[in-house]
């Protein structure tokens, strides 16, 4: 226990090579960088426990809570209080702090942003160069610098991560990874507590879009099971405006139970929320030039900082002009020529083999196609990884909406072959879904074997080892440090798994929703497929990965505009249904028909851009407290805004 009712647990790995051991007990010479980082680590008032594992030699690090809060404090972290304000954190008004739903002061994103502070603000304070050695390599430790990332460079350092808390992973492996009698349910705040915000907001996504599915998948199999008789022919229309209401509808609740996570989890007080006014304390030091240049009013700075602005603006244009042709001269081709050569193939194995070298040179192609994004990326003046992040997300997301969707657009305008349109469907969600869920969970399983087989198999044949023909994984952190890391399998540097999940989530979404009409039942296969994707990203998270490196971002971001989009697009795709449905059959008399799918059409486009006005997008307590917050939080910084102002002027004069 650290003295305030929290338990001091080892929290992060450094992952070091293992040194050659001095015969007959003699001490480690003078110099050895391990042991001088071990020292340091100490110094710096952290707990460490070294030991030597079969593929590497391990540093377990834990913090005390007072270590924490001053790193906190260093880092001019901003928390939530007790009187409703996000203000600066420090250590001798802890009290004064809001603490997390499980009890604990910091979130599991703080305490990992203090434990990188920490071990990465160990700096060379002497006035000279400091020399260390590992095995037979020397090196210089310069004066000032940062002693990991300098052991890093030198390969001494191979791997920073965090490490699973075995108590707390054992609980949500027995109530929420196997826990399949609750469909949907799930302990958010246990997930927030333990994997940080972005990932719990990710399942709180999918948990509220699955018991959503429930409705619409009830209606889509009474359009199946039940005959309506004359009133048939108004089923798909119903079904249509229904669909599309539903999904204009469950985004707005989104928004609010959205809202509603962050004012509980204390988020949504964050005082970046207040436009105009530095979100950073050193914002307000006038003395340093940069922000001397943002406020000063000199028009040549400001020709500067507008001509900066608009190149910003041209080189995301320029990029995003690229990945257009891109997808217009190199995909669109393809993908029009494999759906062309499908529907013209009649005997079914040619299918198959069609399908199978169409899905062998789609993903070498996506996998170019994203890299090229993410080199794109790097040249464009966004703000933040969050800029970064979504700029990355709506090029990507590009590749796959044509890729995904180009050969059921085919099937269902040129040929209005709804049967085969139908038959894809299927394939896509029942076998395509099954099979990814299958390799994406198999393959960290997969990884993680084989590395360890390769580890403990050198070990077995190593004649100098005292080990032999024993060695064998003893700790849990030899096998997490197999265990793959869960990043994206695009630009794993900016973006993490997430990525994969919600684009996975939105490819699922457009497929239901811009082709509901042709296949109401697939809104039931679409449900079934997310109760298994909870609990097998639950177990994939929880088992096969390394506890993930916590993100700040509490919303899901440029992927709810992405979901805005497909249900616009459904619109369209669904009206034009219709009408190749209606006409095709001789159910409707083609004018008239028209006639009322274009009035549908309208009055949902109406729906989708006005009725979300009737649903507000946080509920009213946390409007309330929201605006009160800022409110305070303006007069505030105005006060030290002055305050700075003044300790400027006089100091000039």
């Amino acid at each position: 226990m650290n003295g305030m009712g929290e338990e001091t647990g080892f929290e992060v790995v450094i992952v070091v090579p293992k040194g050659r051991r001095k015969e007959g007990g003699d001490p480690v010479e003078k110099g050895d960088s391990v042991e001088f980082l071990v020292r340091e680590l100490e110094k710096a008032g952290l707990i460490v426990e070294r030991f030597r594992g079969v593929p590497a030699e391990f540093l377990k690090i834990a913090a005390p809570l007072v270590v924490l809060g001053q790193a906190a404090a260093e880092l001019e972290l901003k928390k939530l209080t007790y009187i409703g304000m996000e203000l600066q954190f420090e250590w001798d008004m802890v009290t004064a702090f809001v603490r997390q739903p499980d009890g604990s002061l910091f979130s599991w994103y703080e305490r990992y942003s203090c434990f990188r502070h920490l071990l990465y603000g160990i700096v060379n304070k002497t006035d000279s160069n400091i020399a260390l050695k590992f095995n037979d390599k020397e090196f210089k430790y310069e004066k000032n610098e940062s002693l990991l990332k300098r052991l890093e460079i030198e390969g001494v350092v191979k791997q920073v991560f965090p490490l699973h808390d075995e108590v707390k992973r054992k609980q949500l492996l027995r109530k929420w990874a196997l826990n399949w009698l609750d469909f949907t349910w799930q302990p958010v705040d246990e997930i927030y507590s333990y994997f940080g915000s972005k990932i719990a907001t990710y399942f709180t996504f999918l948990g509220m879009y699955t018991r959503w599915l429930f409705f619409p998948a009830a209606f889509g199999l009474a359009t199946q099971l039940f005959d309506f008789g004359r009133m048939q022919f108004l089923v798909l229309p119903s079904f249509f405006v229904f669909i599309i209401s539903w999904a204009v509808f469950f985004f707005q609740f989104w928004k609010r139970k959205n809202s509603a996570l962050l004012a509980r989890w204390g988020i949504n007080y964050s005082l970046n929320e207040c436009k105009g006014i530095p979100s950073e304390a050193n914002e307000f030091n006038y003395t340093d030039p940069i922000k001397k240049k943002f406020y000063s009013s000199r028009p040549a700075e400001k020709t500067s900082i507008q001509a900066d602005e608009w190149w910003g603006i041209f080189r995301k244009v320029r990029n995003n002009a690229i990945v257009v042709l891109g997808i217009i001269c190199l995909q669109l081709p393809f993908e029009l020529t494999y759906a062309h050569l499908y529907n013209i193939t009649q005997i079914e194995v040619l299918r198959y083999l069609l399908t199978a070298a169409y899905l062998i040179a789609i993903q070498y192609y996506t996998r170019i196609g994203g890299k090229v994004a993410v080199a794109l990326i790097k040249y464009e003046n966004n703000q933040g990884e969050d800029s970064t992040a979504a700029s990355l997300v709506y090029k990507v997301f590009g590749l796959y909406f044509m890729q995904s969707y180009i050969g059921l657009f085919y099937h269902a305008v040129v040929y209005r072959n709804l049967g085969t349109l139908r038959k894809v469907l299927i394939q896509r969600l029942i076998v395509s879904q099954v099979l990814e869920n299958l390799i994406e969970n198999s393959i960290p399983y997969v990884t993680y074997s084989y590395k360890k087989y390769l580890a403990l198999h050198k070990k077995k044949h190593d004649t100098s080892s005292p080990m032999g023909k024993n060695a064998r994984l003893s700790t849990r952190v030899e096998k997490e440090f197999f265990k793959p890391s869960y990043s994206a399998s695009i630009g794993a540097d900016l973006e993490d798994g997430l990525f994969d999940d919600y684009l996975e989530l939105a490819l699922q979404f457009g497929m239901i929703m811009m082709f509901a009409c042709a296949f109401p039942l697939v809104f039931c296969f679409a449900t079934l497929n997310n109760i298994t994707e909870i609990r097998a990203d639950a177990l994939k998270l929880l088992a096969m990965l390394r506890r993930p490196v916590p993100r700040a971002s509490a919303t899901i971001g440029a992927w709810s505009n992405i979901f805005q989009f497909l249900i616009v697009m459904a619109i369209c795709t669904n009206s034009l249904l219709l009408i190749c449905l209606y006409d095709q059959e001789g159910k409707w008399r083609i004018e008239p028909g028209l006639a009322a799918i274009l009035l549908i059409e309208h009055i949902l486009l109406f729906v989708k851009f006005g009725f979300s006005h009737f649903v507000p997008e946080e509920p009213a307590w946390v409007r309330v407290n929201r605006l009160r917050n800022v409110s305070q939080a303006r007069d505030l910084y105005s006060k030290q805004l002055l305050r700075s102002i003044t300790k400027l002027e006089h100091k000039d004069d």
